[in-house]
């Protein structure tokens, strides 16, 4: 007998996968009921506000687990740079995978309903900000100025949304790579333009 926690986790699971594979708008609550196995109760139990509620939570679950793994690909190296590279490949690494495409890409959830359901695209828009805080308070802790690493991490942010787009039609992680390489010689660019400026300012 299902527990109402697996029922729970089971209804979110097939929604996600829909969402991912047709879209918000494609997907129907019948459908959902119907990819979960479980009673159409049961999904108002657990979501009595419907689909909107289960794209909410969707979201949180990606954001939450993507945060997480973010962290830890940061702390795999002192050197920043190598930390950055390191994140970037690991994501590519699951773009190879087939089962990507069962995994809700936040990016084109937000695209489709943004100009329609205002909750979503606001939890959309904290989960890239959080993100972007990763990223910027990674590089601020390896010595970045703050305005250049919350720039940096914005597009950092934007370069892996449109690549992993690109990798989900490719079926495969090598656009990231490419990313990856260039993530490195912006982060050295970067790093090195703040030494330039140290230097003038100590000639000064």
């Amino acid at each position: 007998m299902k527990t109402k926690n697996n029922t729970r986790d089971m209804i979110l699971e097939a929604a996600t996968r829909l969402f991912q594979r047709q879209g918000y708008n494609g997907t129907g609550v019948n459908q959902i009921i119907e990819e979960s196995g479980t009673p159409k109760g049961s999904l108002y139990y657990h979501f009595p506000k419907g689909k909107e509620e289960i794209a909410l939570e969707a979201i949180q679950l990606v954001k939450e687990h993507i945060l997480e793994q973010t962290k830890l690909d940061l702390l795999s190296a002192d050197n920043v740079i190598q930390a950055f590279e390191q994140h970037i490949t690991n994501v590519a690494h699951f773009y190879d995978k087939e089962d990507c495409k069962e995994w809700l890409k936040i990016g084109h959830l937000a695209t489709e309903t943004a100009y329609t359901h205002e909750s979503i695209r606001h939890s959309c828009e904290k989960a890239f900000t959080e993100w972007q805080k990763i990223y910027a308070d990674t590089l601020m802790h390896h010595g970045y100025e703050e305005k250049k690493a919350q720039d940096l991490a914005i597009t950092i942010n934007v370069m892996l949304e449109g690549a992993t787009t690109i990798s989900l039609t490719q079926k495969n992680g090598n656009t990231l790579r490419v990313i990856a390489d260039q993530v490195k010689v912006l982060l050295q660019e970067k790093k090195s333009g703040g030494k330039k400026n140290e230097h003038r300012k100590s000639d000064a």
